[in-house]
C-alpha cells in the first residue's frame, strides 16, 4: 500500500500533468507547437499514469469501493472528508478536458498522412496543403492530451483524497 506522502506526490504529478495537458492544449489551439507531438504525449502519459493507477488502488483498497448506489449522488463518488468545492472544482475541470475532447473529434477531417512523394493527405486520398495537414495532427494531439488530462484530473483527486483522509 502507498504511504499518504506517495499518495501526495502522485497527487501533485497528476496536477501538473493537468496543468501540462491543457497548457498544451491552449497552446495547440492558438495553433503554436511548443513540443514535438511524441513529447507532449509521453510527458503527459509519464505524469498521469502512476499518479491515476495509484489513486485507484489507493482508493478501491482503502474504502473496498463499488459501484455509487445512487448514480447522481455527489457522496456516492466523493469520500465524506472531501470538501464539496475540491469535488465540483475537479468536475469543472475534467468537463473541459472532455470538451477539448469533443471539440477536437468534431474538428478532425481525416486521419492525416504523407505519401512517398512528400504530399500531404487526409486518409490517403485527399490531397491537402501543409497546413490542414499540421491542424489536423494537432486535433490527434489535443484528443490524446485530453484523455490524459482527464486521466489526471481524476489521479490527482483520488490521491488527495486518500492521502488526505484522516481515518484510516
Amino acid at each position: 500500500m502507498t504511504s499518504r506522502r506517495g499518495l501526495l506526490l502522485y497527487s501533485v504529478l497528476c496536477a501538473v500533468g493537468v496543468l501540462w495537458s491543457g497548457t498544451l492544449i491552449v497552446v495547440l489551439a492558438l495553433g503554436r507547437h511548443p513540443v514535438d507531438e511524441v513529447v507532449a504525449v509521453g510527458v503527459a502519459a509519464l505524469l498521469t499514469v502512476p499518479g491515476f493507477a495509484a489513486g485507484i488502488l489507493a482508493n478501491r483498497r482503502g474504502y473496498r469501493t463499488q459501484r455509487p448506489l445512487r448514480l447522481w449522488s455527489l457522496a456516492s463518488w466523493v469520500p465524506p472528508h472531501v470538501p464539496v468545492w475540491a469535488a465540483v472544482a475537479t468536475g469543472v475541470v475534467f468537463f473541459g478536458f472532455w470538451l477539448a475532447i469533443v471539440l477536437a473529434f468534431i474538428a478532425l477531417k481525416g486521419n492525416p498522412g504523407m505519401t512517398p512523394d512528400g504530399t500531404y493527405v487526409l486518409d490517403r486520398t485527399t490531397v491537402v496543403d501543409r497546413q490542414t495537414y499540421d491542424r489536423q495532427v494537432d486535433h490527434q494531439q489535443q484528443i490524446s492530451l485530453g484523455v490524459l488530462g482527464a486521466f489526471a484530473v481524476g489521479g490527482a483527486f483520488l490521491c488527495a483524497a486518500r492521502a488526505t483522509d484522516h481515518e484510516s
